[in-house]
């Protein structure tokens, strides 16, 4: 006797009940997509006073000034985007070097509590890197690296200036703090990734095991090194309390890491509260238009290096 001959007949309940159990998890699938088109739809309308009276001047304007309603962004896009340099430079090399520790030299006794250690790190609240950084990071940037780099590298026009300890540079390390965890983990997972009898087959041939991490599995993990990458990116353009606490927050645009200035999230965290006009308040909420678009591009350019990286080696999808 077949198996669709003991099988019951589907019944009007059964089928209703299939009906909401398909239609309750496309509401929750698409929900989170329409959350976002919201939030884009809702900056775009709040924004539109700013819109009109600055046009595409915003994006270029350098002034600030909440009293004559006279605004500009590019302080705050200039702030936000040295500050995720600085921590990617720092971040990415470290990062990448780690995962390279974890996955091909590291013992397996100590594999597991480091990799833990790494993650456990991403739960740390950003106010606590804040404090960590006024306390401790600050004092010694103003009184050793900040003189240092003053007193070596006067030539360079990143490191002139008074050593203030706030500012770009202050920001910016402990972002790539803040940040490493993400490029640690995603390069880690896209190493692991890479096929062994690639690697071995490198060993086989004569290959250091230098060679075969630089030749064989740097570039077969690539895509999902960018991946963590960009995404460490998002983070680092978005992140709030710990910038606010460290930047120095001028509104200013200057060529020295050492001087103090200001980034798209931290003007709306300090500033928001402050708004008493539609202009002001629409200004700030363009900000937040500003943000949101660069941060949801950059993003989306992680998920399409983490989509290659997941695609078979040799093959499609």
């Amino acid at each position: 006797m077949s198996t669709a001959a003991l099988s019951p007949a589907p019944t009007a309940r059964s089928s209703r009940s299939d009906a909401v159990f398909r239609w309750t998890f496309r509401f929750l699938a698409l929900a989170p997509i329409a959350l976002i088109v919201a939030l884009g739809v809702e900056l775009y309308r709040a924004s539109q006073a700013s819109r009109l009276a600055f046009g595409w001047g915003f994006l270029t304007g350098s002034a600030w000034d909440p009293v004559f309603d006279h605004f500009g962004a590019w302080p705050f896009i200039f702030g936000t985007l040295v500050t995720t340099a600085v921590a990617l430079v720092l971040a990415v090399p470290f990062g990448v070097g780690t995962a390279v520790f974890l996955a091909e030299v590291a013992p397996a006794w100590l594999r597991r509590p480091v990799g833990y250690l790494v993650e456990l790190s991403v739960a740390i609240p950003s106010v606590v890197y804040g404090l960590w950084g006024i306390f401790v990071v600050v004092p010694w940037l103003q009184q050793t690296v900040e003189p240092w780099l003053g007193q070596e590298f006067a030539w360079l026009p990143l490191f002139q200036g008074a050593p203030y300890g706030l500012g770009f540079l202050a920001a910016g390390l402990v972002l790539s703090m803040m940040v490493t965890p993400f490029v640690v983990s995603l390069a880690r997972e896209a190493i692991s990734s890479v096929p062994r009898s690639q690697s071995e087959a490198a060993y086989a041939l004569g290959s250091t095991r230098w060679e075969v991490v630089s030749r064989v599995v740097l570039p077969g993990a690539r895509s999902g090194i960018w991946g963590g990458v960009l995404l460490a990116v998002g983070r680092a353009l978005g992140e709030t309390m710990a910038v606010t606490m460290l930047i120095g927050n001028r509104p200013a645009v200057s060529s020295s890491l050492f001087a103090p200035g200001y980034t798209l999230a931290s003007v709306i965290a300090n500033e928001f509260t402050e708004a008493t006009t539609p202009v002001y308040t629409s200004a700030l909420i363009e900000i937040g238009l500003i943000l949101f678009a660069i941060t949801l591009l950059v993003n989306l350019l992680a998920r399409i290096f983490l989509y290659r990286m997941s695609r078979p080696m040799g093959g499609t999808a």
